[in-house]
């Protein structure tokens, strides 16, 4: 299986998480993964940070932010030029969507965990 570094943007230390859960699995699934969240904290060792960070060679960032909050980060995304983002149950934006193809990033519309569970990711 191919390491493929992942951004959850939207990170929780609430156990009860999806995003808490999908940094658990990812780390167990051998991947790379950095954090943003709202509250500063640890996930499977992996440390949440609270602002922007640098980017680079990512594979992938797994939302789990509302349309709205996705926004502030648009630019950041873009920029980054992952491979691909995943919008996961609750996060689906449209807006976003269109942005990102103009860009050539591959949208999917899907659950981290899912994918995960499945070896779809």
């Amino acid at each position: 299986m191919k390491n493929k570094k992942t951004l959850v943007l939207g990170a929780s230390t609430k156990p009860v998480r999806y995003s808490f859960l999908a940094i658990e699995k990812l780390v167990d699934k051998g991947h790379s993964v950095l954090a943003i969240g709202q509250n500063a904290g640890e996930v499977a060792g992996i440390k949440i940070q609270t602002k922007a960070i640098p980017l680079k060679n990512i594979d992938t960032v797994t939302l789990y932010l509302n349309p709205l909050r996705q926004r502030d980060y648009y630019n950041y995304i873009v920029e980054a030029q992952p491979k691909r983002v995943i919008f996961n149950p609750g996060t689906e934006n449209p807006e976003f969507y269109q942005l990102l193809k103009l860009n050539d990033i591959k949208v999917e519309i899907a659950c981290t965990l899912v994918m995960l569970a499945t070896n779809q990711y």
